[in-house]
């Protein structure tokens, strides 16, 4: 490959990343998500876990009707650029199993999966609406477990086996004394 290809293609993706990175956080003012987890896995994914105002989301008779839900609970999970040769700066990673429990201070629990969404500004992302296992003044645990896809339904060629396996491995992370009561109060429109 000529140097002239290589240094267009990595302006390119610098030029995404730095796009990505000031839409990400316009929208964050925007829409005031809170983060409340940031984490890197091998092979070069980052995840970032919000909770952001509830929406009313489609079709409306597979998810929790926004006026039944408190809070948005998001998992982005997308290749950084310490990400395998190839993969797309920003893409999403697709087919995982991701589900969250949330738990208040009493031990009331509830487990929602997230399933794949999108929007404009986050494009795709796994999420629910959740209506919260108590009050929305009470401080909660979230665990997500992410499991790798299902048998079948992710083919993984030759050269990727060799070199890393799998996708990933189930990942467990577990966040505590999360207030949710603010973005609860929160409207997207």
């Amino acid at each position: 490959i000529p140097l002239i290809w290589v240094i267009e293609i990595m302006k390119a993706n610098l030029n995404y990343f730095i796009f990505f990175i000031f839409i990400s956080s316009f929208y964050n003012v925007l829409a005031e998500e809170m983060i409340f987890g940031e984490e890197t896995i091998a092979p070069g994914f980052t995840i970032v876990f919000e909770a952001a105002p509830k929406d009313t989301i489609f079709p409306e008779s597979y998810f929790l009707d926004e006026s039944s839900t408190d809070v948005h609970i998001e998992m982005l999970i997308n290749w950084s650029d310490k990400s395998p040769t190839g993969s797309p700066v920003g893409g999403f990673i697709p087919y995982l199993d991701v589900t969250a429990t949330i738990e208040n201070m009493d031990g009331n629990s509830q487990i929602v999966k997230l399933t794949p969404h999108i929007n404009i500004v986050d494009n795709f992302h796994y999420a629910q609406n959740v209506k919260l296992p108590g009050s929305i003044d009470e401080m909660y645990k979230v665990t997500i477990v992410i499991d790798p896809p299902s048998e079948g339904e992710l083919g993984i060629h030759y050269d990727w086996k060799e070199k890393y396996g799998y996708l990933l491995d189930q990942k467990v992370f577990t966040y505590t004394n999360l207030s949710f009561k603010d973005i609860a109060l929160k409207s997207r429109r």
